[in-house]
């Protein structure tokens, strides 16, 4: 019975949960460096339109991606309210600009169901999975798709 219940807590994981133009989206939480107030970015010219800038994070010059611009929903323009998720990709430290973050969940690899097939392309692209929680559907973000790794689609 117990190695029953060691393999259930196995298959938990953390998320963040977070909202982006009304939406609720969740990542890994193993993808979070920090969660940050709102910073001004410096811009970078040239750079993708959901790209915000760069902030000084200890020393590093770090990406701000505007998740809602990135997954089709509309710019958001950022106030003190906002915040950035700091994330790690790969190799890659990127910020994630969210409207706020809501909870940490724990959710079992059998809460998470798959995009339904009728969704757009566009939508299972980004999309991993839908959790149902607290009442609310969750999108988790496959982070490796909206932000690649090599970061070579940031610029």
């Amino acid at each position: 019975m117990l190695d029953e219940m060691a393999e259930a807590r196995a298959a938990d994981r953390e998320m963040v949960a977070f909202r982006v133009a009304g939406q609720d989206f969740c990542i890994d939480i193993m993808s979070v460096r920090e969660i940050r107030g709102w910073t001004e970015t410096t811009i970078l010219p040239h750079a993708q339109r959901y790209v915000k800038g760069v902030i000084n994070l200890r020393g590093s010059v770090v990406p701000v991606v505007d998740l809602s611009e990135r997954l089709g929903l509309g710019a958001i323009d950022p106030g003190p309210r906002h915040v950035i998720i700091i994330t790690v990709i790969g190799a890659q430290t990127v910020g994630l600009l969210a409207d706020v973050v809501s909870d940490i969940l724990t959710v079992n690899d059998d809460d998470l169901q798959p995009v339904p097939d009728i969704a757009s392309e566009s939508a299972r692209a980004y999309i991993s999975g839908v959790v149902v929680a607290q009442q609310k559907m969750i999108r988790k973000i496959d982070l490796g798709k909206v932000l690649p790794a090599d970061g070579r689609d940031l610029t």
